[in-house]
């Protein structure tokens, strides 16, 4: 079920306004509002160079936090905007809304891959590629997968494995309806080199039988 959700450790905010948003940044904090649930929203400020460092990993706004302020329950936010400074491109201002157990979100979910051993096409050379690495779900905030399973035990050299195949936890669905691809077996690159030398080759003899 639901792996570790990383903390995000901020700072209550005294004081709300233009002024104490400018005061923040001056000492080098990105003021922020924590809002939805059945509480109050919260002012608070979050260290630049940690938010900063968090926006740079990639998917910010799709990463589950649990927040950590002191003197309130820690809770579990998703980033809903983050404002940034015309010219730099830096963050000047960062919502989150707070999630009940029962709310529906978007996140990436990682994927494991199982049966490679058994796998029929790896065992004649063939090479796994994961196309996707993780898959966006729609997932139940109080039931949050670690990671979702794909099963090559039974494919060969040229198989796919997609979606459809996969079993996903109870409430959770992927936000793309097609049913995409997500790992394939393919060919050694010696043997494809060779079959497309073949295939060349026969195209040329084609091409001087119909000269002829």
């Amino acid at each position: 079920m639901a792996g570790e959700i990383p903390d995000l450790i901020a700072q209550e905010r005294t004081g709300t306004g233009k002024g104490a948003a400018r005061q923040a940044r001056r000492d080098g904090l990105v003021p922020g509002i924590v809002f939805g649930g059945d509480n109050d929203p919260l002012p608070i400020n979050i260290p630049f160079n940690v938010l900063l460092k968090k926006l740079r990993a990639g998917r910010f706004k799709s990463t589950l936090f649990n927040m950590k302020v002191e003197g309130h329950d820690d809770v579990r936010v998703i980033c809903r905007d983050v404002q940034r400074d015309v010219v730099k491109d830096l963050p000047t201002h960062v919502d989150f809304m707070r999630l009940r157990r029962t709310t529906k979100i978007n996140l990436y979910i990682p994927v494991e891959v199982v049966g490679e051993e058994s796998c029929p096409g790896l065992r004649k050379g063939g090479v796994l590629t994961l196309v996707r690495p993780e898959v966006e779900l729609v997932v139940t905030a109080g039931d949050i997968p670690d990671h979702i399973t794909i099963d090559v035990s039974g494919a060969n050299i040229g198989d796919s494995i997609t979606i459809s195949s996969v079993t996903l936890p109870d409430g959770a669905k992927a936000t793309i309806d097609r049913d995409f691809v997500i790992a394939n077996v393919s060919a050694p690159s010696g043997l494809r080199s060779s079959g497309d030398d073949e295939e060349a080759e026969a195209e040329d003899a084609g091409e001087e039988a119909a000269e002829e």
